[in-house]
Parts: C-alpha cells; sequence; structure tokens
C-alpha cells in the first residue's frame, strides 16, 4: 500500500541534498550572497513543485533521477519568487517558513540579488541535464527550458505579480482571479507536472492529461492558501497571516466565502483525480498529493 509520508520525506531528502550540491558556500568577497542564497534555498518546506516533478517523472515510466535537475531548477526559482516576494517593495513580509525573510538578515541590495542569482542559475542546472538521462535529449531538454522560461517570466508568475500588486484595492471578478493565479501560482506547478513529465519520456497524450491534473492541482493550492490566510495564525503557518485583506487584495474567500472556498477546493481535487484515470499504479504519488494538498492544509 502506498505510503505518502514516506514518500514525501524520501523524496524531500533526495532532493535537499540534490539542493545543497546544486548551490555550494563560496569564500571570498561575495561570500554573503551565497549565504543568502543558500539561506532561503535551504530552509526547508514541503518541496511539493519538485516533488510534483519526480512525481510526473514516475507517472510515465521515467526514473526519478532524470528530472532532478529540473525539480533543483523549479525549487531555485521557487525561493527567488519568495525572496522578491517579501521585499517592502512587494508584499514586505518579515517572516517566512517560521524565520526571519531573507532581506532582514541580508538586507534589501543582497536579497535582490540572492534572488536574481537563483533565478538566472536555474536555467544552467536545467540545461545541463541532457548529459545525464536517455530521455533528456537535447530538444527535449530546450523545449523544457522553454517552457521553465514562460512559466517564471512575464508571461507567468511575473504577470501574476503585476496583476496581484495592480489590483490591490480594486475590484476583480472570480474570472480575473482565476486567471491571476493560473499566473502567480499554476504557472509554476504546470511546468513541474509537465516538465517532469517531458523529462521522463512522456507522449503528447500523457502530457494532455497531466496538464488538466496541473490546472487544477494548482487553483486548489491557491484557494487552500486564501483560506490558511484567513483562519490560521501565524504560529501555525510561518509567516504572516490574513495580510490579504489589510492590503485589498481578492481572494477565494472574500468572493466566494469561506464554505464556498473549502468546497471548490475539494471540487478541483476530484477534477485533478479524474485527470489521471488513464494513468496506472506509477501515478498513485500524483494522486496522494492532490489529495495531501486539501487534507494538510484544512
Amino acid at each position: 500500500m502506498f505510503n505518502l509520508d514516506r514518500y514525501l520525506k524520501e523524496r524531500a531528502a533526495l532532493i535537499e541534498t540534490a539542493l545543497a550540491n546544486t548551490v555550494v558556500a563560496h569564500q571570498g568577497p561575495a561570500a554573503p550572497l551565497y549565504e543568502s542564497m543558500r539561506y532561503s534555498l535551504l530552509s526547508g518546506g514541503k518541496r511539493i513543485r519538485p516533488i510534483l516533478a519526480l512525481a510526473s517523472c514516475e507517472a510515465v515510466g521515467g526514473r526519478t533521477g532524470e528530472a532532478v535537475g529540473l525539480a533543483c531548477a523549479i525549487e531555485m526559482i521557487h525561493t527567488y519568487s519568495m525572496i522578491h516576494d517579501d521585499l517592502p517593495c512587494m508584499d514586505d513580509d518579515d517572516l517566512r517558513r517560521g524565520r526571519p525573510t531573507n532581506h532582514k538578515v541580508y538586507g534589501e541590495a543582497i536579497a535582490t540579488l540572492a534572488g536574481d542569482g537563483l533565478l538566472t542559475d536555474a536555467f544552467k542546472v536545467l540545461a545541463r541535464c541532457a548529459n545525464g538521462s536517455p530521455n533528456a535529449r537535447a530538444e527535449t531538454v530546450l523545449q523544457t527550458v522553454a517552457e521553465l522560461s514562460d512559466s517564471a517570466g512575464s508571461a507567468g508568475m511575473v504577470e501574476g505579480q503585476a496583476i496581484d500588486l495592480l489590483g490591490e484595492g480594486n475590484p476583480m471578478d472570480l474570472a480575473r482571479l482565476e486567471y491571476l493565479h493560473s499566473k502567480k501560482t499554476g504557472a509554476l506547478f504546470m511546468i513541474s507536472v509537465r516538465g517532469g513529465a517531458r523529462m521522463g519520456g512522456a507522449n503528447d497524450g500523457q502530457l494532455e492529461d497531466l496538464s488538466a491534473y496541473a490546472r487544477a492541482f494548482g487553483l486548489a493550492f491557491q484557494v487552500v492558501d486564501d483560506l490558511l490566510d484567513v483562519e490560521s495564525s501565524p504560529e501555525q503557518m510561518g509567516k504572516r497571516t490574513q495580510k490579504d485583506q489589510a492590503r485589498g487584495k481578492a481572494t477565494y474567500p472574500a468572493l466566494l466565502g469561506v464554505e464556498r472556498s473549502h468546497q471548490l477546493a475539494r471540487e478541483l481535487i476530484e477534477r485533478a483525480q479524474h485527470a489521471l484515470a488513464g494513468f496506472g499504479a506509477a501515478a498513485e504519488p500524483l494522486r496522494h498529493l492532490a489529495a495531501y494538498v486539501v487534507e494538510r492544509k484544512l
């Protein structure tokens, strides 16, 4: 019987080791930069995005090692986004994962550069995957690099962050909110799933089904995050809560109410599960991860 807790611990340990070996400490005049990068990158967390990349690779018959480089690249980009989101010019947060945010420890300038370094170095890590996997042909890696760029850049996370900032204090309907989060949150989940599957040798039909899974998974994740911002304490979350309402941001609980938002999250997870109907036992980690998003957080 599949044991999700064991799977998460094993995959997280694999990713932690790979990340520590990818961004190493340096001596010399720029040492604080690398300390800052490692401070946030190795700060723990559930590692859901890189684990999704590994699980998606496995779901199509690939080996875990074929997606480790992509998994590291995705976590590096996710970490960069958190460092920058926490800056005073963005969300202005002092706490992340129960610790002072990067700019509170290293200053705004070094924190900004740490984010820049993680984002740029992520593409180096992914580009080098072509040397270590039978499925990672140059064409496959190039496709994945392009999709990761779309997910992280002005067509993905950056666009979503811009819409989020520009929308503060302004009315936003449900369609616009869903679009915002398909970019700000969903884009990185999409590349985690699609990229991991592609590195594992997925065919077009598998990529289509897994895209539907990722779309529903990412939106459910965001709905739950919005609920946690309302229902949890800073001690439980390891970061400031109830900040969305204070900044005048549109959220699912604000638009739909708490009860309907809980229901929507569960409906989305059912949709994600349905998208995996054509996959066999190798997709069990993806099925359990979908349920985990709601069950763990609600």
